[in-house]
């Protein structure tokens, strides 16, 4: 069991820090279009910034699924990769349809990606909802600025 867990908290770390990255990079993006977005049309750049943002989220749960999805199978818990890739979406969205199951001696690892997926779509779509709301706020500001 502590192996488990400690494969676990592994893994965990290594998905928080992947996320903690990502998000600087976006937010280093968010700096370097900061004129541009502010600029008229603003709508235009709305859709542009809600594609953007959601393809970048999609992207870092990708990369925690694949995380988890390799690592069942370098730990034998699978006999293919998507095998391993499956169990991992299931996971990771915390569906858990129970048609493929990790051995035993793996099954806490299922809880704690589980965990892990909860935590991340929560933070993801807070960070989501904040980056539409500055762009939205500065936007209107430099509007509002304008017209005075």
């Amino acid at each position: 069991m502590l192996i488990q867990i400690a494969v676990g908290t592994a893994l965990l770390i290594l998905n928080i820090t992947v996320a903690a990255l990502a998000a600087m990079l976006l937010e280093v993006a968010f700096v370097k279009m900061h004129g541009w977005l502010l600029r008229e049309p603003h709508r235009p750049k709305l859709v542009l910034v809600v594609a953007a943002v959601s393809i970048w989220v999609l992207g870092v749960i990708s990369a925690a699924v694949w995380i988890w999805a390799f690592a069942y199978l370098w730990l034998g818990a699978f006999a293919t990769l998507e095998e391993s890739v499956y169990f991992s979406m299931v996971m990771f969205t915390t569906l858990g349809l129970g048609d493929v199951l990790l051995p035993k001696d793996w099954r806490i690892l299922a809880g704690m990606e589980a965990a892990n997926g909860f935590l991340n779509f929560g933070l993801l779509s807070a960070l989501f909802i904040e980056a539409l709301r500055l762009v939205r706020l500065n936007q209107v500001k430099v509007s509002r600025r304008r017209e005075d």
